[in-house]
């Protein structure tokens, strides 16, 4: 079974970047539909960024990160990657990835069938 592990969380201050990654161990990244969560103490899950390969690939972003998110696999390294500039107060959370067999859509995406990675935690304050 595919195990992830996510790292990179971090403090920084308003308007700075951080780069989260998500290794896939044991199996390919391709072999996975992979999507990067966050949850925030108090609310809910968002779903913040989602990639697939089904019917040639895309990737997905909410509409709070988009334009300041980049999600992309790194075949090499084993790893899907979260790149996030000119972050946000309120983009402070718990950051997770979780993975789906690579024939999900994103549009078919199961947070209660997914494996899960550990979070890391990402704050952002002045």
């Amino acid at each position: 079974q595919v195990q992830l592990q996510a790292s990179g969380g971090g403090s920084v201050q308003p308007g700075g970047s951080l780069r989260l990654s998500c290794a896939v161990l044991k199996f390919n990244v391709d072999d996975y539909t992979i999507a990067w969560f966050r949850q925030a103490p108090g609310k809910g899950r968002e779903r913040v960024s989602c990639d697939t390969l089904v019917g040639g690939g895309s990737t997905y972003y909410a509409d709070s990160v988009k334009g300041r998110f980049t999600l992309s696999r790194d075949n090499a390294r084993h790893t899907v990657d979260l790149q996030m500039n000119d972050l946000k107060p309120e983009d402070t959370a718990v950051y997770s990835c979780a993975a789906v067999p690579r024939y999900y859509h994103c549009s078919e995406f199961s947070a209660d069938r997914a494996t899960w990675g550990r979070g890391t935690q990402v704050t952002v304050s002045s």
